[in-house]
């Protein structure tokens, strides 16, 4: 039981910390991904001028949203499951089924991982069609911006729900071999969704 304990708590703690920035970001990504769309809107319909960049800036930073975000709500139980047969279950079946469901979760994100890998490292040779960072200003020669970038974004949020699945797991072994009670809450419980 120490060594579950040991390995959770230090987990949950970073979690606590890594998914609250995460958070912040997605709010940030949104506020911009709205912005990015309301002034193309703007250009489009009320100046009849489209600019080339701001839809797929728009994408770009609901993929980051998406990212940062997802970790959170997987956390928090905020995915769509179907969770019936767990509850009509005697207790200990139930929770062993929860961990099974757990531990697919879990070999399928490993499975993400590796394709998210491999589809970052192909970004690298592929730039975005419109977005481009200017650098004239600065007297330097303007670049446009990897797809890479693009596809980090999923592969960090794919990074974050394993290590999610891994803490889930651990408070289900520990939950299941009655020690319930000494499992610390955690930080965003209060928001979790039932």
């Amino acid at each position: 039981m120490a060594i579950l304990l040991g390995i959770l708590r230090p987990l949950q703690a970073l979690l606590d910390h890594v998914l609250r920035l995460g958070r912040a970001l997605a709010i940030v990504a949104i506020a911009l991904m709205v912005a990015c769309i309301l002034l193309q809107v703007f250009m489009r319909y009320v100046l009849n001028n489209a600019l080339p960049w701001p839809e797929e800036a728009a994408r770009f930073l609901m993929l980051w949203m998406t990212g940062l975000i997802a970790p959170s709500a997987y956390r928090r139980g905020g995915f769509v499951a179907i969770d019936m047969l767990a509850a009509f279950l005697p207790r200990g079946l139930g929770a062993a089924l929860s961990l099974a469901l757990l531990l697919l979760s879990g070999a399928v994100l490993v499975l993400g991982l590796q394709l998210g890998l491999k589809h970052v490292t192909s970004g690298w040779l592929f730039a975005s069609s419109s977005l481009r960072v200017p650098m004239e200003w600065i007297g330097m020669k303007g670049f446009k911006i990897k797809l890479a970038w693009m596809y980090l974004s999923l592969y960090t949020g794919m990074i974050l729900l394993l290590a999610v699945n891994v803490e889930l797991v651990l408070r289900s072994l520990i939950a299941m071999l009655g020690h319930e009670n000494r499992l610390r809450p955690m930080m965003d419980a209060e928001l979790r969704v039932e």
